[in-house]
C-alpha cells in the first residue's frame, strides 16, 4: 500500500573529476566562503532619562534622547522623548520631537508631535506639526537643509558710521 520513497536518499556517486583551476579570480582568493552579508543598521543609541550630557553628540546612526543634552547634536535619526530637553542645534536627516528643543533644528524630515515644545528656528525639506505642539520661531523650507551654507541668515551690509574725509 505504501512504499518508501527514494527522493531523500543519495543517488549513485558521480565519477570524481580532476579539479579544474579557476582562472577568473586572482590567486589566493577563496570561493569557499559566502559573500559578506550586508551590514546591519546599528541599533539606536538611547540616552536614558537620568542622564545629563554637556557637550556635542555626533553619529551617523540613530539617537533617542530621554534625558538632558546641552550641546549640538548631529545624527541620522534623532528622536527627542517626551521628558527630554535639548539645548543646542539639532541637525539630522529625520527629527522627531516629542519633548523640548531650545535651539535651531535642521532636518530633511522634521516632525513635531502633540507633546513637542520647540523654541528656535526650523529649517527643513518637509515638516509635520501635530495639533497641540508648541513652537516659537521661524520655519524655512530648503532643498538641502543639512548644508551649513544655506542655513545661515544673510548678513546686512555694514555701513560706515561716517565717511572718511581725505
Amino acid at each position: 500500500m505504501f512504499s518508501k520513497s527514494k527522493i531523500n536518499e543519495p543517488g549513485p556517486k558521480a565519477p570524481d573529476a580532476a579539479p579544474v583551476a579557476d582562472t577568473s579570480k586572482p590567486a589566493g582568493t577563496s570561493t569557499d566562503y559566502k559573500s559578506a552579508a550586508p551590514k546591519a543598521k546599528p541599533p539606536a543609541s538611547v540616552l536614558s532619562s537620568d542622564l545629563t550630557i554637556k557637550g556635542n553628540l555626533k553619529t551617523t546612526g540613530d539617537i533617542q534622547i530621554e534625558g538632558q543634552v546641552e550641546g549640538d547634536i548631529r545624527a541620522h535619526l534623532l528622536t527627542v522623548g517626551e521628558g527630554a530637553t535639548v539645548k543646542g542645534e539639532v541637525v539630522a536627516d529625520d527629527v522627531v520631537v516629542n519633548g523640548r528643543i531650545i535651539g535651531r533644528v535642521r532636518g530633511l524630515k522634521v516632525r513635531l508631535t502633540s507633546t513637542a515644545r520647540v523654541e528656535g528656528d526650523i529649517i527643513h525639506k518637509t515638516i509635520a506639526i501635530e495639533s497641540g505642539a508648541h513652537f516659537e520661531g521661524s520655519v524655512q523650507r530648503q532643498d538641502d537643509p543639512l548644508s551649513t551654507t544655506g542655513a545661515a541668515k544673510p548678513k546686512m551690509p555694514v555701513m560706515d558710521e561716517e565717511p572718511s574725509k581725505s
